[in-house]
């Protein structure tokens, strides 16, 4: 139980990264932590940020250039050891047997829904054990 998450955003449009901020708000659910944002613009400075450590979700877009979402997921779940749950935003609800192919934990659809993305965030904080304390 801890009182704040360490949400990872990689997108490199700003308008993605802040429709992920504004849908999760500052606690995704009422038992969920309050999450705090760390965002990145290439792919590059999200690995940076993951070797860091101290991250708990990451939400990576799946239609982000020059390496996608999915791409990113599939390296990080490779080669971060205790690699943090993933979050990949998909194009189209078809593209769902890409992110299984990336490994990541969940997928949602763009533009992002406010209630399904909370949701599915929720889930993957509640699922790491992350929830708030009483």
């Amino acid at each position: 139980m801890q009182a704040t998450a360490t949400v990872l955003v990689y997108s490199d449009d700003s308008n993605t990264r802040e429709q992920v901020r504004l849908a999760a708000g500052r606690r995704p659910a009422p038992d969920a932590p309050l999450v705090e944002f760390v965002e990145c613009a290439t792919p590059a400075a999200a690995v940076r940020e993951l070797d860091k450590g101290g991250i708990d979700v990451c939400v990576f877009d799946g239609e982000a250039s020059p390496l996608g979402g999915m791409g990113l997921c599939r390296q990080i779940k490779d080669e971060v050891f205790r690699c943090p749950p993933v979050l990949v935003l998909i194009g189209r609800p078809q593209d769902a047997w890409l992110a299984t192919w990336s490994r990541a934990d969940a997928a949602v659809t763009l533009p992002v829904e406010p209630v399904e993305f909370a949701g599915a965030l929720a889930s993957l904080l509640r699922a790491k054990g992350l929830q708030q304390s009483a």
